[in-house]
């Protein structure tokens, strides 16, 4: 049914887009890849891969000057892989799938388009499991927060008029967990831990 919902709102959404192209806004889909960590889990390194799919509007109030407001499927988490060769056996794997709503301010030169701006993340499902044993199913389970914020940083590249590719960072600002832990970090407002995110997207604007 999330995934049915998913669709309808990116339907929406898009079908939104095109009614208002004649309103001076213009809209668009985009799909790509995600490299994330959770930084505080004490394992390094943006080896869970995932993926980053939606739709969104734009409004640009001058040449070089817009407001983008998007909605975006985006799988998140952690990774750890057993290494044989350094006698490392430890397996992990934290997924966390939100549905994102960036709103981003966007700043064009030429065909480069850099993009900032916040976010909020809404949870959708999640699963954790350490060396084949379920975390997620155990009583007192420290679950991921129902609602998280980021702050986005981005540069869009048009090879064409309506297509291009997008790379940003995605950065939680506030603990992702519903407590503290041990192994937490220090970000800005206080200890938790945090999703880091890498995306590189393809995307296709309708005018």
């Amino acid at each position: 049914m999330k995934l049915f919902r998913l669709i309808f709102l990116t339907i929406l959404l898009i079908t939104s887009a095109q009614w208002l192209q004649a309103q001076e806004f213009h809209g668009g889909i985009m799909a790509g890849l995600v490299g994330s960590q959770v930084a505080g889990d004490t394992y390094s390194g943006f080896n869970k891969a995932g993926i980053f799919v939606g739709g969104f509007v734009a409004w640009d109030f001058t040449k070089r000057s817009g407001l983008q407001l998007e909605l975006e499927y985006f799988q998140k988490g952690s990774r750890k892989n057993p290494d044989a060769e350094k006698n490392d056996y430890d397996a992990y794997i934290f997924r966390a799938n939100y549905i994102e709503l960036p709103v981003l301010y966007q700043f064009k030169i030429d065909w480069f388009v850099i993009e900032v701006g916040p976010s909020l993340g809404f949870l959708m499902g999640y699963y954790e499991e350490k060396n084949q044993e379920t975390l997620s199913d155990k009583p007192g389970y420290n679950k991921p927060a129902a609602i998280i914020f980021q702050f986005n940083l981005g540069l869009r590249f048009f090879i064409s008029d309506k297509f291009g590719v997008d790379f940003r960072t995605n950065n939680s600002l506030f603990n992702i967990r519903i407590r503290n832990t041990t192994g937490d970090v220090a970000r800005l407002w206080g200890y938790g831990q945090f999703h880091d995110a890498l995306v590189l997207s393809v995307f296709y604007q309708f005018r």
